[in-house]
């Protein structure tokens, strides 16, 4: 077995609305991901220890956030406005992408992204984008499946 970690990692657990869900085999924990038209990827799941979710956008285009770095980041769901701190990274399953996460311990944040269509960045340095969050809910649901599964298993 190869100890270095990478995409043989992550095994598809299954597919909804757009959405996939994987399990990442080195955290015992699962993931939503979802590619847009524009090829901006969004990926969705928790911390290790499962007490904090995490949010990811990236792209193939240049972002002025570099691996490890942080930046302030207000996003805008529905009526609500959260305001954190973005963390710079390379994608975690598909290559070639850069961008952020930002980690949120928040019931409301999972909620909006569950219940709402879009969801607007406001990075401090680069133009805010819209990203869509249509079939969030359900890929929430199974992901939330998987995760159960993992900790029985």
């Amino acid at each position: 077995m190869s100890l270095s970690a990478g995409a043989d990692t992550f095994l598809k657990y299954g597919e909804v609305e757009g959405w996939k869900v994987f399990i990442d085999q080195e955290k015992k924990s699962c993931l939503i991901e979802a590619v847009d038209g524009a090829e901006n990827v969004v990926q969705m799941g928790l911390t290790e220890d499962r007490g904090v979710g995490y949010l990811g956008v990236f792209t193939k285009g240049e972002t002025s956030l570099k691996s490890g770095e942080e930046e302030a980041v207000a996003i805008l769901i529905g009526d609500n406005m959260y305001l954190g701190t973005a963390t710079g990274m390379r994608g975690n399953i598909t290559k070639g992408y850069s961008g952020g996460y930002v980690l949120s311990d928040s019931p409301q944040f999972a909620e909006d992204l569950a219940q709402q269509y879009v969801m607007t960045v406001f990075p401090e340095k680069d133009y805010g984008f819209t990203v869509d969050l249509s079939g969030t809910k359900k890929a929430m649901e199974m992901a939330r499946e998987c995760n159960d599964k993992q900790i029985g298993g």
